[in-house]
C-alpha cells in the first residue's frame, strides 16, 4: 500500500493563502481529507477497505493525478504492446475541482463500507455471483459496474455520498469510479507534492461522508476568516 510522500516545505498552502487578500466569495469542495479505513472479517478472512485521502494543505491543483489516472486506466495496444493512454483528463476517475477563493479539490470515491451505491442498484443479484450491476472488485474491494447488466437508472449516482459517480451522458450508465489501480493507485504514486495517500478507511475521519457544501463552510472559516 502506498504511503504519503514526506516533502519538506518552507510554508504550507494554507500559510500562503492567508497572506493574500480575497473577496468573500463562496466555495464548494469535498474537504481536507477525502477517504476512509475500516477492516471487516468474513469467514475467517480479513478484508481491509482502502481509499485515496487528500491533504488540501498540500494540493496545488496541478492535475497530475488526473493525467496519470486516465493514462493507467485507459491503456492502448501499440504494435502488440500495451502502453499507457494519452492521459486525457476527460477520462479520469479522480477529478480536480477549482474554486474561488483559491482551493483545488481532487474528488474520488469514498469507498463507503456500507456501499449505498450498491444498495441502491435495483438489478437483481446474479444467481451465481450474488452481484448486482454494481459490485465490489474482489482484490481491492473497489466499486465496479457490470455494463452488460446495468440498466442506466442513475440510482447509484443519486445515492453516492460524495457525488463522484458520473452517469455517461449517452448511456446513463455510471462511470468515473476509482479502481485503486489494482492496489497501487497511480495518482498517489505520482503526486509531486505528497497531497494524496492510500490509507485504510476510517469513517471517523474529519469531513468523512459530508456533502461538499458543509465542508466548504468549515474550510472557509478556517482559511479565510481568521
Amino acid at each position: 500500500m502506498s504511503e504519503t510522500l514526506n516533502l519538506s516545505q518552507d510554508s504550507t498552502r494554507r500559510d500562503f493563502i492567508k497572506n493574500i487578500i480575497f473577496s468573500g466569495t463562496t466555495l464548494i469542495l469535498l474537504g481536507k481529507f477525502g477517504v476512509i479505513g475500516l477492516g471487516c472479517a468474513t469467514e475467517g478472512e480479513t478484508f481491509a477497505y482502502s481509499m485515496i485521502v487528500v491533504d488540501y494543505d498540500k494540493c496545488t491543483g496541478c492535475r497530475t493525478c488526473e493525467t496519470v489516472c486516465s493514462a493507467y486506466n485507459h491503456q492502448r495496444m501499440v504494435n502488440g504492446e500495451m502502453l499507457p493512454g494519452l492521459g486525457n483528463p476527460h477520462y479520469t476517475n479522480i477529478r480536480v475541482y477549482g474554486f474561488n477563493p483559491d482551493v483545488d479539490v481532487p474528488a474520488v470515491c469514498a469507498m463507503c463500507p456500507d456501499a449505498p451505491c450498491i444498495e441502491a442498484c435495483p438489478v437483481e443479484p446474479h444467481l451465481k455471483t450474488g452481484r448486482r450491476a454494481l459490485y465490489r472488485e474482489p482484490k481491492t474491494l473497489a466499486i465496479k459496474n457490470d455494463l452488460d447488466r446495468c440498466i442506466g437508472c442513475g440510482r447509484c449516482a443519486e445515492a453516492c455520498r460524495v457525488g463522484v459517480i458520473v452517469p455517461n451522458p449517452e448511456t446513463d450508465k455510471p462511470e468515473r469510479m476509482c479502481t485503486l489501480c489494482g492496489g497501487d493507485p497511480q495518482c498517489v504514486k505520482y503526486c509531486p507534492y505528497g497531497a494524496l495517500s492510500h490509507v485504510k478507511v476510517d469513517t471517523g475521519r474529519e469531513f468523512y461522508g459530508m456533502k461538499p457544501e458543509r465542508i466548504a463552510e468549515e474550510l472557509i472559516k478556517r482559511w479565510y476568516k481568521n
